[in-house]
């Protein structure tokens, strides 16, 4: 199966997430340059039941999308453990064997395997390679040949561009969805909770740990037995995650103490964005539904379109931030790091 071009159809691609076969048919009618998807197994870091591609599935993806111009990107961004090293492996050859157009990886040791194994191969380094400065990420491109850089979601605006005037490696950025308060590849958080953490197992928040119970206090969330949330009858109620449960903390009950929930959206930013030199802008949600990566899609498509016809003529429609909140987090948005000062 022939691969679509690796050159980049725009000054900015748009890359959008795909759980599920139908996810990534929605994606690609709604205009996503890139999509990307995971394989049903660890390798992947949203290895959720019910989610992700067997090799049929596969197949049939990569087939819809390049027969439509869209590129495959292939997440194989978690970290094998000692001696468990084949499973990733595997899956790179896979994936370069399906004709996928760049395989998205953080380990460096499936990194140096995909550039000596399959040398024309396209390489992503993961956001879970937590390579936040141009240093790391022109050390990944010395070592291995990457090509692109996905950066966590805690840079400010002013530290992005700093970087992209410092190496040839395309970047890319988080443009809309869940956000995350630790870097991406650090978190400790549901290893020290279930036992299982997201960068060897390919979950945050395992299925297997959520437990809910109702009570005469309300209905109790709870993850590895820990209570991190008590809702209310009637009260919308999230899918547990220690960074967005409420807490009691010193005198005040029952309040976000960590991160409260609201979703990532930069469409303020694009054309600063676009100016400065980022490559790409990924939406978050390959655990999200069909018409969660339709609406996002066709929106962010919309919007990169204007901004690439004349960015001193771009301006956010209220009919594009009316829908993105409703598929928000809380139903509230944020641009999140890309506004701080610190540096």
């Amino acid at each position: 199966m022939s691969a679509a071009s690796t050159a980049p159809a725009s000054p900015i691609e748009l890359v959008c997430p795909a759980g599920s076969l139908p996810a990534l048919k929605a994606a690609v009618d709604a205009g996503a340059d890139c999509v990307y998807m995971g394989m049903r197994d660890a390798t992947n870091a949203r290895n959720f039941a019910g989610l992700n591609f067997d090799r049929a599935a596969i197949e049939s993806g990569i087939r819809y999308a390049h027969e439509r111009g869209s590129k495959v990107l292939m997440a194989i961004n978690t970290y094998p453990q000692a001696g468990q090293g084949d499973r990733w492996r595997t899956a790179v050859d896979t994936a370069a064997a399906m004709g996928v157009d760049a395989v998205i990886v953080a380990d460096p040791g499936i990194l140096k395997y995909a550039a000596r194994q399959h040398p024309q191969l396209r390489l992503h380094l993961s956001v879970q390679g937590s390579a936040t400065n141009y240093e790391a990420i022109n050390l990944y491109r010395e070592q291995f040949g990457i090509q692109r850089a996905v950066l966590p979601r805690v840079l400010s605006l002013e530290q992005v561009k700093q970087l992209t005037q410092r190496t040839d490696v395309e970047i890319e950025v988080f443009g809309f969805g869940s956000l995350c308060v630790m870097v991406e590849g650090r978190c400790q958080l549901s290893s020290y909770v279930t036992g299982e953490s997201p960068n060897t197992h390919g979950v945050c928040s395992p299925a297997k740990a959520v437990r809910w119970q109702e009570t005469p206090r309300g209905r109790e969330a709870r993850l590895g037995g820990v209570l991190i949330d008590l809702y209310a009858e009637g009260e919308n109620a999230g899918y547990p995650t220690l960074c967005k449960g409420r807490f009691d903390v010193d005198g005040e009950q029952n309040y976000y103490a960590i991160e409260e929930p609201t979703s990532l959206n930069t469409l303020d930013l694009l054309p600063e964005l676009t100016k400065i030199g980022v490559r790409a802008i990924k939406i978050e949600g390959r655990q999200r539904s069909p018409a969660y990566v339709a609406q996002v899609t066709r929106i962010w498509r919309e919007a990169i379109d204007q901004c690439l016809a004349g960015a001193h003529r771009y301006s956010v429609k209220t009919s594009w931030m009316a829908g993105l909140d409703q598929l928000a987090e809380g139903q509230q948005h944020t641009i999140g790091a890309y506004h701080r000062s610190w540096k």
